[in-house]
């Protein structure tokens, strides 16, 4: 891949070890390159709106402007953007607020390094991508707090319920659609209709729904 296809990215860390080593696994990689660092949410927002890169790595707790008060004004410069959040706490409440507002990822900074470029790709592709600590905390708290009965006036059609079962696996709709034989582009009408019919706004959301009713299995 040449260095032109390259996705990039912007990094907002105020920890200088963990935002160079961060730096160095990007450029190593054939299909990512870091365009900017910033060392603070404020900073960052800023170098976002004139770099517009296709991805932000955004730390949670920072100096001056914290990423969770960031991520709006990212969101709003630029709706597109695939915004993960990087933090050391499990929080729940974070993790909660960060989905709410438009982070297309919320990851520990333990995470093996692949398991960073492969959320990357998944983000920049407009799918979720959580920690596996995460996944699990997320999906207690939409079943305690904001799972709510679905008016589902239409039927799941085969295909639909199976394209659920590979959504609550976390995979890519270009993996969806390479199992199943069929094209991308199918892939995301079924999709939209399975969160349409369920009355849900995310792919997060509707594994919990079928997790909650066994359409899992």
């Amino acid at each position: 891949m040449t260095d032109e296809a390259k996705k990039r990215i912007l990094i907002v860390d105020d920890h200088t070890l963990f935002r160079k080593g961060l730096c160095s696994l990007i450029n190593n990689s054939d299909e990512f390159e870091v365009v900017g660092e910033a060392t603070d949410g404020l900073e960052g927002v800023k170098l976002q709106r004139q770099l517009d890169p296709d991805a932000v790595l955004l730390d949670v707790d920072m100096p001056v402007m914290g990423g969770i008060k960031a991520l709006p004004l990212m969101i709003s410069q630029h709706p597109h953007v695939a915004v993960l959040m990087l933090t050391v706490s499990e929080d729940d409440q974070n993790l909660m607020e960060c989905m709410r507002l438009g982070a297309r990822g919320y990851l520990l900074k333990n995470i093996d390094p692949q398991f960073l470029l492969d959320g990357l790709k998944k983000a920049i592709n407009r799918d979720s991508v959580l920690s596996p600590e995460m996944t699990s905390k997320l999906i207690n708290h939409l079943r305690q707090h904001e799972m709510q009965p679905t008016d589902q006036t239409e039927p799941l059609t085969p295909r639909e319920k199976e394209i659920l079962k590979w959504i609550v696996r976390g995979v890519s709709n270009k993996v969806i659609a390479r199992n199943l034989n069929v094209t991308e582009s199918t892939v995301k009408v079924h999709v939209q209709n399975v969160l349409r019919k369920l009355n849900l706004v995310s792919r997060v959301q509707a594994a919990v729904y079928a997790v909650e009713h066994g359409l899992d299995k």
